[in-house]
């Protein structure tokens, strides 16, 4: 029998028919991933791989950090999008040029900026590490990707896991704070809240890992600048989360704006490929932050925009977000062997890899879904976070809860009636008009219980005191006055750096008019990163730090005011007593003369450390027990400690596990953060929190390059105010 290659021809009933030819294996959807992405490379074009390495936008830009950027036409074999939109079916029209007006009918990727929800805005980051509970945070991360999946966009870049411990940088309200095991939680919970199981299930989207790496440690505060990283301090802080959300399956990284030691990080082979790629075995993709690759040019390492593109894509960023520096030069640099194919298939394979692993070559387009916004079950999920996200800071002489005693409450404040500064910086396609304000929260949590006498008083900034009186008289005729104070949503956030973090003046003027009165003060903060409060503390009389909460603050607020709620929060990130402490932050090296190099003019410790939250009962550790005093290298090692709710109502209590060295060959912080657990406990109850010690995860420390010590000593654990010594042996 003879086989023809191409077409067999078949004689039925007198006819000629030509059987069709057999469907491609990129193009068949039961054939193994990697299977696809080989046959689809050997089938493409140089130009169309080159394309696939680029990024462009669509729609009408709303990040103001981007004005003058001038929106380019796209080719429709494009690599990804960044879709200013939430329309659905705009993005199906976009997408339908891709898949049958290109040769091979490659699917674009739409990506786009959810920070902390897509419409259903909820807590900022720097608020939900607050709550210690990534489980809440993963719902939450499902919540956004199913919104965002629906509009559109398959691919968010979230989340943001510097390690921050500069106030001062706007962008501390992006992430999870000043501690490398807190982002490390938080960063994973968010990783499986946007992809879910799959990256092809019906509500998942791509997680992109940001910033990566050492952004958070822009010098003085000021965005985009040089970070100043020591190697040791790089793996011991900074690669800390990111090492912790590659394993977990994140499928993209972003790299960062920002200089490292010399190296930008947009162009530097040490960590975007020896550690991420090599080490890591990371097999999805890097995208290089907005113009990152055009601004190697400023930051004095490429002459011009060729130079930057070839040294980006060589260090390892494959995709080019809005240069376009990659479409221009690439072919050139190929032509003159400073680019190897071998680079640009890998690159090409790893974009490849994502867009089949998200099911977008069997599913290119969205599905038109009417209600998809704002759903009780997702403003449910927002609003239960925003609760636990909230810290009271200072509660003196038992201020709160408003018991039935409090019939009359002044509110007053800038923030009382906002809505748009609630819900924060990098809020997507959040609408103001969908967030509830304090004064709603109070009016429904009070109502029949006591009267609510509002007024303004402020703007939030200023010098306009003509409604501070109004306040005053609003306080004179209440039995305790609710301040709502903070920080306009623009404060925080991107290219929004700081060189005081206290409150605007007027806003201090306004409690110091109230405290006059004699009336109880009570003080709530809604803002984007920690304040500087010497002057302000003094004056209330409790504080209660809400953040910028999203959609569903105002209740979550006064349920906590009214006492329904008992508040668990705990900082995630320390607050300075003064602008000219930082950097102040817990897990600092000891000092070589502890007890002296003071500051000479203020407390050296700050208003309130990493870990700090108050509760309206009383919780009382017991000792902690160890499962034995000394353990080998091998062994693992059981902390337990028995909690006691030993006040009068039932709440959530976050047991934080440090562990601090006696001495090491490199020098260790003066404690870290190992393992945290919150329960429940019901008053009168107890129950017992559980911490195993790995010693190799738990007490060894990384070297310059990486590599794990792990050294015999003596060892302290704490929890709580107790700790307790055990010797680690050979």
């Amino acid at each position: 029998m003879k086989y023809f290659s191409l077409v067999t021809m078949l004689i039925l009933g007198g006819q000629v028919l030509a059987a069709k030819p057999p469907v491609p294996v990129y193009k068949d959807k039961n054939a193994p991933v990697e299977s696809r992405v080989e046959d689809l490379l050997k089938r493409m074009t140089l130009e169309e791989k080159i394309e696939q390495l680029n990024q462009q936008t669509v729609g009408d830009n709303n990040n103001p950090n981007n004005n003058g950027y001038k929106k380019p036409t796209f080719p429709a074999g494009i690599g990804s999008l960044i879709y200013f939109s939430a329309d659905p079916a705009f993005r199906n029209t976009v997408q339908k040029r891709a898949m049958e007006e290109t040769r091979l009918g490659i699917p674009i990727l739409f990506g786009y900026d959810v920070i902390h929800g897509f419409r259903t805005i909820y807590p900022i980051s720097l608020a939900q590490g607050c709550s210690w509970n990534p489980e809440l945070v993963e719902e939450a991360c499902a919540v956004a990707a199913k919104e965002t999946k629906l509009s559109g966009i398959d691919w968010t870049f979230s989340p943001m896991i510097d390690v921050a411990r500069d106030p001062r940088w706007g962008r501390v309200s992006e992430g999870y704070g000043e501690d490398p095991y807190t982002n490390a939680m938080f960063g994973v919970a968010s990783v499986k809240g946007y992809q879910g199981k799959k990256l092809n299930e019906q509500y998942s989207i791509a997680a992109c890992l940001k910033h990566y790496i050492g952004y958070g440690m822009s010098e003085g505060g000021r965005d985009y600048h040089y970070a100043d990283i020591s190697a040791q301090s790089l793996w011991e802080t900074y690669m800390v989360p990111y090492e912790a959300g590659v394993k977990a399956g994140a499928a993209t990284l972003m790299s960062g704006f920002n200089d490292i030691s010399g190296i930008p990080a947009s162009a530097n082979p040490y960590t975007l490929t020896e550690v991420l790629k090599g080490r890591w075995k990371h097999d999805g993709f890097v995208v290089s932050d907005w113009g990152s690759v055009e601004q190697l040019m400023a930051q004095g390492v490429a002459k011009d925009r060729k130079e930057a593109g070839l040294k980006a894509f060589m260090a390892g960023v494959e995709m080019d977000m809005v240069d376009d520096i990659y479409g221009q030069n690439l072919k050139q640099l190929i032509d003159e062997k400073k680019v190897p194919m071998t680079k640009i298939d890998d690159a090409v394979k790893r974009i490849l890899r994502i867009k089949f692993r998200l099911g977008l070559f069997d599913n290119p387009y969205t599905p038109i879904v009417a209600e998809r916004y704002l759903q009780p079950e997702s403003k449910a999920v927002a609003a239960k976070l925003a609760t636990e996200s909230m810290v009271l800071l200072k509660n003196k002489s038992k201020v709160l809860p408003l018991g039935s005693n409090i019939k009359s409450i002044a509110l007053v404040g800038p923030l009382a009636k906002d809505q748009a500064d609630l819900i924060g910086n990098w809020s997507a396609q959040g609408d103001p008009k969908d967030a509830e304000t304090i004064i709603d929260g109070f009016n429904k949590e009070f109502a029949q219980k006591a009267q609510i006498n509002y007024a303004k008083g402020t703007e939030i900034d200023g010098t306009d005191e003509s409604g501070i009186a109004e306040a005053v008289a609003a306080a004179q005729k209440s039995d305790v006055v609710v301040v709502c104070l903070g920080e306009k949503k623009t404060w925080s956030g991107e290219n929004t750096s700081r060189s005081n973090i206290s409150l605007p003046a007027i806003q201090e003027k306004l409690v110091a008019e109230l405290k006059k009165t004699g009336k109880p003060i009570v003080l709530v903060l809604a803002n984007g990163r920690p304040l500087e409060l010497v002057r302000l503390e003094p004056m209330a009389d409790a504080i209660v730090e809400m953040w910028q909460p999203g959609v569903a603050g105002g209740t979550a607020l006064a349920s906590i005011i009214s006492g329904r709620v008992n508040p668990s929060g705990k900082l995630d990130i320390t607050f300075p007593l003064t602008t000219g402490q930082i950097p102040t932050y817990y897990d600092m090296r000891q000092s070589a003369r502890p007890n002296s190099g003071k500051y000479q003019d203020i407390p050296t410790d700050p208003l309130y450390w990493f870990g700090h939250g108050l509760s309206y009962t009383d919780f009382t550790y017991a000792p902690i027990s160890l499962s034995a005093a000394q353990i080998h290298k091998n062994q693992k090692l059981v902390a337990t400690v028995e909690v006691s709710n030993t006040g009068g109502v039932t709440g959530k209590e976050t047991a934080l596990w440090y562990i601090a060295s006696h001495a090491s060959s490199i020098s260790r912080p003066m404690k870290e953060l190992k393992h945290f657990e919150k329960k429940e406990i019901a008053a009168g109850g107890k129950y017992v929190y559980k911490f195993e010690i790995d010693p190799m995860r738990d007490l060894s420390f990384p070297d310059a390059d990486g590599k794990k010590h792990l050294e015999s000593g003596d060892f302290v654990i704490m929890a709580g105010n107790q700790k307790i010594k055990f010797e680690l042996v050979d």
